[in-house]
């Protein structure tokens, strides 16, 4: 039997990742009982104190272990945050040497969402990669600039360190870990009884991208709003650098080092995500939302969509349009 901790932090934490996380493994344990098997998970909720309030008091969680209790573990799940993750982080600092403990003797850590702010905390993803809540990215970078962070991945596992990416999408990897720890057909029967999408590998599709505008170098600022108020027009980078008198090299250092974007990577963002509502709403066929974004090569148009998307233009249309569904 595997002794799993599901970390119940100082709020605020997003009470459905603790509960579908707790179901999740639980109705597994129903599932095998039924087949005159041993349940695997010896299932705990572990916090700093007895009693952690949620969402002004409305809900409240009632760990039954506190850290100080549990010697040994060996899976511990770390559910989504919400609010100010630095806020967060300082609430939990007794969480961080507690979980590099468990993680030296032998325990595998998982995080969820945003969860990946405090695994991040304790230092195990040095020299790692991770993904979050798209989201959350851009905050992330910013506390753990030395950490690779993968927005478009789902689940990232490496060296018994997992992540997910953002929202119910955390139930994916709680269905990974069921298929790693129980098997295959324990875990697709688990994703069936529970309406679960089994072997999503992307949260590309999810991703809407605003630009990252929270920073202090107001020429590149000037520069991403001119890129988004003109998207159907061929900008070229040398345009962008003598357009702001900065040399085309410190431009895109500069650029890269505000928006975590490269100039043609936010060229490319932008034209996407104009061409993402087009295919949402408009009835205008992939060519002509492809000319209205700037693209004249539709097998390069094609490409970067689904680069960014994980999508065709198609596939994206005939999923997001109300009547290409309806059809």
């Amino acid at each position: 039997m595997k002794h799993v901790s599901i970390v119940i932090p100082q709020g605020p934490i997003i009470l459905s990742s603790v509960i579908g996380t707790y179901k999740v493994f639980n109705f597994v344990n129903g599932f095998m009982m039924s087949k005159g098997k041993n349940p695997p998970f010896d299932i705990h909720l572990v916090g700093l104190s007895k009693e952690t309030e949620l969402y002004g008091g409305l809900f409240a969680i009632r760990p039954d272990s506190l850290i100080s209790d549990i010697k040994k573990t060996d899976l511990l799940m770390i559910p989504a945050f919400s609010g100010d993750p630095c806020a967060a982080m300082e609430r939990n600092q007794d969480f961080i040497p507690w979980i590099v403990e468990q993680y030296k003797h032998g325990a595998e850590v998982a995080s969820l969402c945003t969860g990946a702010f405090l695994l991040a905390s304790t230092n195990l993803l040095k020299g790692k990669t991770c993904t979050t809540h798209w989201l959350a990215a851009d905050a992330f970078r910013q506390m753990f600039p030395n950490i690779t962070l993968m927005p478009e991945k789902l689940i990232i596992d490496e060296l018994g360190i997992y992540s997910s990416g953002g929202a119910y999408s955390f139930l994916n990897l709680v269905i990974y870990l069921v298929e790693k720890y129980c098997g295959r057909d324990v875990a697709v029967h688990c994703s069936k009884v529970m309406e679960i999408e089994i072997d999503r590998e992307s949260q590309s599709p999810f991703v809407i991208f605003s630009g990252q505008k929270e920073h202090s170098d107001e020429p590149i600022k000037k520069a991403q709003i001119y890129i988004e108020r003109n998207v159907g027009t061929r900008i070229t980078i040398d345009q962008l650098s003598e357009m702001f008198a900065i040399s085309r090299r410190n431009f895109e250092r500069r650029f890269k080092k505000a928006t975590s974007n490269t100039p043609v990577e936010y060229l490319q963002r932008v034209k996407i995500e104009a061409a993402k509502k087009s295919l949402e709403s408009g009835r205008e066929n992939v060519n002509e939302v492809m000319y209205a974004v700037g693209y004249s090569d539709h097998k390069a148009f094609r490409t970067i969509f689904k680069k960014i998307t994980g999508l065709s233009p198609i596939e994206y249309r005939n999923k997001y349009n109300r009547e290409a569904v309806l059809n």
